[in-house]
């Protein structure tokens, strides 16, 4: 058997071209989203995905894609402003509009049984990506590295004590806001290939497995990027040969890396 047969294909080039972008996105986005505890907060934005389907079914679109884009920014921000009143705690708030959101898109796209037809989304599909696809991918990687290497510090000194961050005349909100933008944006031009019901997972696997092993914060990023690269590059080429689904193939190898790290993360740090 060629190990190299799989690349033959067009589709799993474009594929893999996918992959070797979305993943390190996961990476880079995944550790602010693990020290800021909002593991909650990005689950409930791959679920919103159904509400944006749902919303562009009811506008007529025949592309539900900047319908689900448009709809993921405006929750996101709307969880920022409303979390920020403290009127409940952060998780109750998630809950309840998760939930909400998830019971619309549902009842819209299930109406006279049609949800059959945007089922596939739940698990997701990368071998369909296309070329015009790969470049928004493309795109928004560029712009969230480069938001990225910008705001590194102020990310890093928001995730250890908002307080202080705000006492050194850091604009807290702005960045809390772009940060929910970037993430929501990488969610839902993922979640087509990834899937609704697992996206969450690979943002928060490789960032949890390099926590586990992790001795300092430079580890900490570079060590989720790895993880988070290997999982996808992996379950694509054992899914091919196996005939899984990719997405959840993945997401697989992600837990079982973060099941060794945190078994022998102990040693690591020795």
């Amino acid at each position: 058997m060629n190990f190299t047969d799989w690349l033959s294909f067009g589709f799993m080039r474009n594929a893999l071209v996918a992959i070797l972008i979305m993943t390190p996105l996961f990476g880079m986005m995944g550790t602010m989203v693990v020290n800021k505890k909002m593991a909650f907060f990005s689950d409930a934005l791959g679920h919103s995905a159904l509400t944006g389907i749902a919303v562009g079914v009811v506008c007529g679109l025949g592309d539900t894609t900047w319908s689900m884009i448009i709809f993921a920014i405006v929750f996101a921000l709307l969880l920022n402003y409303i979390a920020s009143k403290n009127t409940l705690s952060t998780d109750t708030l998630i809950s309840v509009f998760s939930s909400c959101s998830i019971a619309i898109g549902l009842a819209i796209l299930s109406k006279d049984g049609n949800f059959g037809k945007y089922s596939g989304i739940l698990v997701g599909d990368v071998l369909s990506i296309s070329r015009k696809e790969i470049i928004f991918l493309v795109i928004i990687f560029a712009v969230t590295f480069l938001f990225w290497v910008l705001a590194f510090n102020q990310l890093n000194a928001m995730s250890i004590h908002r307080a202080l961050a705000k006492s050194k005349r850091i604009p807290v909100a702005f960045y809390e806001n772009i940060f929910a933008v970037l993430v929501a944006l990488t969610v839902m031009l993922s979640i087509k290939w990834v899937g609704i019901l697992i996206i969450n997972a690979l943002l928060i696997l490789p960032a949890a497995s390099s926590r586990n092993i992790a001795t300092n914060m430079r580890e900490y990023h570079l060590y989720s990027v790895i993880f988070s690269m290997f999982s996808g590059v992996l379950g694509l080429f054992v899914s091919y040969y196996t005939n899984v689904a990719t997405g959840p193939m993945i997401i697989i190898l992600a837990s079982v890396i973060f099941f060794t790290t945190y078994l022998f993360g102990s040693r690591f740090k020795q």
